[in-house]
C-alpha cells in the first residue's frame, strides 16, 4: 500500500467548490492533502455509488473523506452512514434550519444551559463551550421543548460547517475541520446525570452519526469526584482516536486549558481574560464575524433563489447540449 504524501491532493471534483484552504495542517493519513491513491480511489468509489442512487448534495471531497475516516475507509459502511445522514436531514428539515430557524428563548435558556461558540484556540479552531451544572429540565421545559433545543443544536452545527470553519481556515491559512470543546461539569453530581441523559444522548447521537469528524479536542473541566473512574470504564468502549482527544480535568484545569486556548480568547470565568460586552456567551465572536475572513454562507441564499439558479443552470446545460448535438443535413 502506498504511503500518504504530504500535500498530496485528490483529483478535484465538480462538487469541490471551496474558497478556503483545503490541506490539513497535520500530515495524518486520510486527511485532506495527505491521502493515499487507495484512499483517493475510495472517495471516487463512494461518490460514484451515491450518484448512482440519486444523491447530488454534499458529495464534495472534504465531506466524503470525513465519512470515510469515521468508518475506517470502509466504503460500504461509509455509504450506509452517509445515506442514514441524508435521510435524517430530510426528516429533520436540516437544510433550511440555519437560514430559517429562530430561537428567541435563547437568553432565558442560557440561564440553565449555556452552549455557545466563542473565538478560537491556539490552532485557530472555533471554541465551543457548554455548561452542564445549571441544567434544570423542569425549568427549561417551561421555556422551550427538547425538539427546539435539538433544532438549535443542529442549527449551530450547520453554522459551524459554514461560516465558522471556512472563516477560521481562511484566517489560519490551513484547513480546519474540527472545533475545541469545553464541557464545564461544575455543579454536576454523578447522581444528577440520569435526569439529563435522554436529551444529552440524543444530542450526542446527532453529533456522532450525522456530523462525523468534527471533534478536535474535548476538555471536561470541573469533573466531579468519581467521574474519572466512570470515564475510565466508558473510554474502553470508545475508539482510541476519540479517547486521545478527550481530557478530563478537575477544578485545577486552568493551566492545562490555557495551553490550548489563548487567555485573551478564553472567557474570564474559565481563567482567561476575555470579557465580551453583554457576555461572552451571547457575543458569537470569532473570525466568522470579522470582515476580512467572513463570507456569506452558502445556505444564506433563499430557497426560491436557489431553485431559480438551479433551473437556469439546467436550462443552460440543455441549451449547450442541443447546440453541440449534430444537426440533421438536408
Amino acid at each position: 500500500m502506498a504511503t500518504a504524501t504530504e500535500n498530496q491532493t485528490a483529483p478535484a471534483s465538480k462538487y469541490d467548490d471551496y474558497d478556503f484552504p483545503t490541506t490539513a495542517p497535520e500530515a495524518k493519513a486520510g486527511h485532506p492533502g495527505h491521502t493515499t491513491p487507495e484512499q483517493d480511489a475510495k472517495v471516487e468509489q463512494l461518490r460514484s455509488e451515491l450518484e448512482q442512487e440519486g444523491y447530488t448534495q454534499r458529495l464534495d471531497t472534504l465531506t466524503l473523506l470525513r465519512f470515510l475516516r469515521a468508518r475506517k475507509f470502509d466504503v460500504a459502511a461509509s455509504k450506509a452512514m452517509f445515506v442514514a445522514s441524508e435521510k435524517w436531514r430530510k426528516e429533520f428539515g436540516t437544510d433550511d434550519l440555519a437560514r430559517d430557524f429562530e430561537y428567541p428563548e435563547k437568553t432565558q435558556m442560557f440561564k440553565f444551559y449555556p452552549q455557545y461558540y466563542h473565538r478560537t484556540d491556539k490552532d485557530g479552531r472555533p471554541v465551543y463551550i457548554e455548561k452542564y451544572g445549571r441544567i434544570d429540565l423542569n425549568a427549561m421545559s417551561k421555556i422551550t421543548s427538547d425538539d427546539r433545543m435539538l433544532k438549535n443544536l443542529v442549527t449551530e452545527y450547520e453554522k459551524l460547517a459554514d461560516p465558522r470553519l471556512p472563516a477560521c481556515s481562511r484566517k489560519s491559512g490551513k484547513l480546519l475541520e474540527t472545533c475545541c470543546s469545553i464541557m464545564d461539569l461544575k455543579g454536576v453530581g454523578i447522581t444528577s446525570v440520569p435526569s439529563v441523559y435522554n436529551y444529552l444522548s440524543r444530542a450526542s447521537g446527532i453529533s456522532q452519526n450525522y456530523y462525523p469528524e468534527r471533534l478536535g479536542k474535548l476538555y471536561l473541566i470541573n469533573a466531579p469526584w468519581g467521574f474519572s473512574t466512570v470515564f475510565s470504564v466508558v473510554k474502553s468502549f470508545l475508539d482510541p482516536v476519540t479517547v486521545e482527544k478527550i481530557h478530563v480535568l478537575g477544578s485545577g484545569y486552568q493551566t492545562e486549558l490555557l495551553k490550548q486556548v489563548p487567555a485573551e480568547n478564553l472567557p474570564k470565568e474559565f481563567g482567561g481574560t476575555c470579557q465580551c460586552e453583554g457576555g461572552c456567551e451571547y457575543s458569537d465572536m470569532g473570525p466568522w464575524q470579522e470582515a476580512e475572513w467572513a463570507k456569506p454562507p452558502k445556505w444564506s441564499t433563499p430557497k426560491q433563489d436557489k431553485d431559480v439558479t438551479q433551473n437556469v443552470d439546467t436550462d443552460l446545460e440543455k441549451k449547450s447540449e442541443a447546440q453541440e448535438a449534430p444537426q440533421p443535413t438536408a
